[in-house]
């Protein structure tokens, strides 16, 4: 499902992304140009195109690194290179995550969507206090839907690919391949209540050869149910495999496979565009690991 970048397929598939992204860039100005017509009135043949704003908090165990849904890591090991593993040589303590995501997407169609961005983080390990605010990562992907339910037998079956690169490099610098397939069955021809199913993949390369983290798998079932008043709930429950790392001299990081839950309230429009979300996660890694995320999205078109 994830092919490693180093043989041909996945350097192709590595640049197909990137191309993606450069032709999202350069949309970006004609789309402001577009926006509107002589009149004022937005141009709905021009994509969505927003500043999906992301604030995350989270809270992992002490000798954990904690996955979840759709994110590569909530304590990656790029802020451990930030912060110096040297310091921490008994293993990795618990740890409290400040994120901000600034991923630039546009929706270049209803199924289609590209972003890409960076991401900050400050941490506090153990008893210490925050650090200072600090770029960690930048990400690259893509969401599309495979296949539209419409009305039909068969579920709508959406992919979204991103990767990750940790920044500054260093020796536990890494680059992680995260893919979800979600399997989406709507109980109405307005898609305002259903069943989701589905998988994610991930996988983290360390860049130096002092570390090495194993994939880590997700499968999952949920359901969501929209009110007319457009306020969106969604859950799903599922269980993480994970299967260990070894980090510089810290001590191992051992396998486990745990139950994870997720539980989103979204705020949306008459067009199904989100102007505000909320979402609580919980997993055992295998001690309880939290996330609580905040999603506002600042839109610079939006149909």
């Amino acid at each position: 499902m994830n092919a490693p970048l180093r043989n041909s397929a996945g350097r192709s598939a590595f640049r197909l992304i990137l191309r993606g992204a450069s032709c999202a860039v350069l949309i970006v100005p004609v789309a402001k140009a577009l926006a509107a017509n002589d009149d004022g009135v937005a141009n709905a043949s021009v994509p969505n195109i927003y500043l999906d704003l992301r604030t995350i908090y989270a809270q992992v165990p002490a000798g954990s690194l904690a996955f979840g849904f759709g994110h590569p890591t909530l304590l990656n090991t790029q802020t451990l290179a930030a912060s110096g593993s040297a310091v921490f040589p008994a293993g990795l303590p618990a740890a409290k995550s400040l994120n901000m995501d600034f991923p630039l997407t546009v929706d270049v169609t209803e199924s289609v969507s590209l972003y890409a961005g960076v991401s900050g983080s400050t941490t506090s390990f153990g008893s210490s206090g925050f650090s200072s605010l600090q770029i960690t990562s930048w990400n690259i992907g893509f969401q599309a839907d495979l296949y539209e339910q419409n009305g039909g037998t068969f579920p709508t079956v959406t992919l979204q690919s991103t990767i990750t690169k940790s920044i500054p490099d260093g020796p536990l610098s890494t680059t992680s391949f995260n893919n979800i397939l979600e399997f989406d069955y709507a109980l109405d021809s307005d898609e305002t209540r259903g069943f989701l199913s589905g998988f994610q993949y991930t996988r983290t390369d360390v860049d130096g050869a002092l570390g090495r983290i194993n994939p880590n798998t997700i499968a999952y079932v949920g359901g969501y149910y929209q009110w007319p008043n457009n306020w969106k709930f969604t859950g799903r429950v599922g269980v993480q495999s994970f299967e260990g790392a070894q980090l510089l001299n810290l001590a191992s990081i051992q396998p486990f496979a745990q139950p994870i839950v997720r539980i989103d309230l979204d705020r949306v429009d008459d067009n199904d565009n989100r102007l505000f979300g909320v979402t609580a996660e919980i997993m055992w890694v295998p001690k309880p690991a939290y996330q609580l995320t905040f999603r506002t999205p600042l839109y610079a078109v939006k149909n």
